[in-house]
């Protein structure tokens, strides 16, 4: 089933276009009620899973169990390292990731294997500012 384009989904896509790195549901919708937009928190999740669904979003769990989206700069499949403070991401090739979720899943009599791997971490900017508190504080 096609769907159409709304102007909600595309004041989502807008809005998540803007966000410097992954953001929730509740954030973007945030963001979208300080603009006075009227869109509300149903329509935002529904037009990220509809982005995230024909890859114009890219969609991961925080690891607090969060869904956060971020407007996809990549097609096609790749991984992220992303800061756990500021939310900053980076998109990275992981060959040596691939070329192991391959031999794993063959070892174990598996194929069409699929995965999901995000790293989490501190950026170094967040890393400099830990210790500038962690100094100071």
């Amino acid at each position: 089933m096609v769907q159409r384009n709304t102007w909600q989904r595309d004041r989502v896509r807008e809005e998540l276009s803007d966000a410097p790195g992954f953001i929730s549901a509740q954030d973007l919708h945030a963001r979208l009620r300080e603009q006075n937009t009227g869109i509300g928190l149903a329509t935002v999740y529904r037009a990220l899973s509809t982005l995230a669904a024909h890859g114009e979003a890219d969609s991961l769990q925080s690891p607090e169990g969060e869904s956060l989206y971020r407007a996809c700069a990549t097609t096609g499949h790749h991984h992220h390292l992303i800061c756990r403070r500021c939310g900053k991401a980076v998109e990275i090739a992981a060959t040596d990731v691939e070329e192991w979720a391959r031999r794993t899943a063959a070892a174990h009599g598996f194929t069409e294997a699929e995965h999901v791997v995000d790293i989490f971490g501190l950026c170094a900017d967040c890393t400099a500012l830990r210790a500038h508190e962690r100094d100071n504080g």
